[in-house]
């Protein structure tokens, strides 16, 4: 038994409020001695499995219709690893001590955003590719070739950390320096995209100026700046809730109102952001070239 682990005694029974063997349950010890310090909301996690299910559905449905099968695929692997995140905070819910509900939700919730990353990386080269490539300081495949094995970096880092610190119940220092090292690098890369992208619409500002840009363009690029926004807060506070480890001493960890503000808030308007602002009508359903820009070619 770690020294770490809180011990309860009732009715001359000792039971144990953490690791792996963690007896406790909430007829029992009280909650504030679970790794949280609160159950988990219910009705938040029921509500957003089911907006993440149908978040999952309509990108099926989109991806399907304009046969965009990898903005799909990490959209779809998004809503997938949420769900299962919040079915983990269910088992908390019905016991905070649970800790096979602990790992799941620790290490799915932390790398969820990151294929919803992905989604909004691969979008940069077909900009790049529909306003003028000439413009651009590389060529639009090497977006895919520099920011999609940065999301895939991120994502490694955070799910060994994020199982290191689980499965000693956040009492590894290792496993949380790893899964902050994967959060401050995924602020890093988005960051970095943020920069390119700008530094692009910058240098190509004379043809989408002189340009007409249709409506749908606007609004695809608006809701995918949104999200990258929302995702970039949400890391920002993934990286300051680490800051103090997986532990019973962090304010930050034990404050639900927090995560439902800036995690569970955050990933799901981004979700659907992504959803508004999906490529399909914009790059697959007519001209591949903005209007006025030359060599203008339609999907055939």
């Amino acid at each position: 038994m770690s020294s770490n682990e809180p011990v309860f005694v009732f009715n001359g029974t000792t039971y144990l409020g953490g690791g792996s063997n963690a007896n406790c349950t909430i007829s029992v010890c009280p909650v504030e001695l679970s790794i949280y310090g609160y159950r988990p909301s219910l009705p938040l996690s029921i509500s957003l499995i089911a907006l993440y299910g149908v978040c999952g559905f309509v990108q099926i449905a989109l991806g399907w219709r304009y046969k965009t099968w990898g903005y799909m695929s990490a959209m779809l692997l998004g809503c997938i690893d949420e769900i299962l995140g919040y079915v983990g905070r269910i088992l908390m819910y019905k016991n905070p001590w649970n800790h096979g509900g602990f790992i799941m939700q620790i290490v799915l919730i932390t790398i969820g955003p990151v294929f919803f990353s992905a989604a909004i990386y691969v979008m940069l080269s077909q900009i790049v590719t529909y306003i003028s490539p000439k413009h651009s300081r590389f060529d639009p495949r090497l977006f895919y070739y520099i920011f999609i094995p940065c999301d895939i970096v991120s994502l490694i880092l955070q799910a060994i950390g994020g199982a290191m610190s689980s499965t000693s119940d956040g009492s590894s220092s290792a496993g949380v320096n790893i899964a902050l090292a994967g959060l401050a690098f995924q602020v890093a890369t988005l960051v970095a995209f943020v920069a390119m992208t700008v530094d692009y619409f910058v240098r190509s500002r004379e043809v989408w100026r002189s340009a007409h840009l249709p409506l749908k363009f606007k609004v695809f690029v608006s809701f995918l700046a949104l999200a990258t926004l929302l995702i970039l807060i949400r890391c920002c506070y993934r990286v300051y809730e680490l800051n103090e480890g997986y532990t019973r001493h962090s304010g930050a960890l034990r404050d639900q109102t927090l995560f439902i503000a800036l995690e569970a808030a955050m990933v799901i308007a981004a979700a659907y952001a992504l959803v508004i602002g999906h490529p399909g009508q914009v790059f697959y359903s007519g001209p591949r070239r903005l209007a006025g820009t030359g060599d203008d070619t339609t999907k055939e």
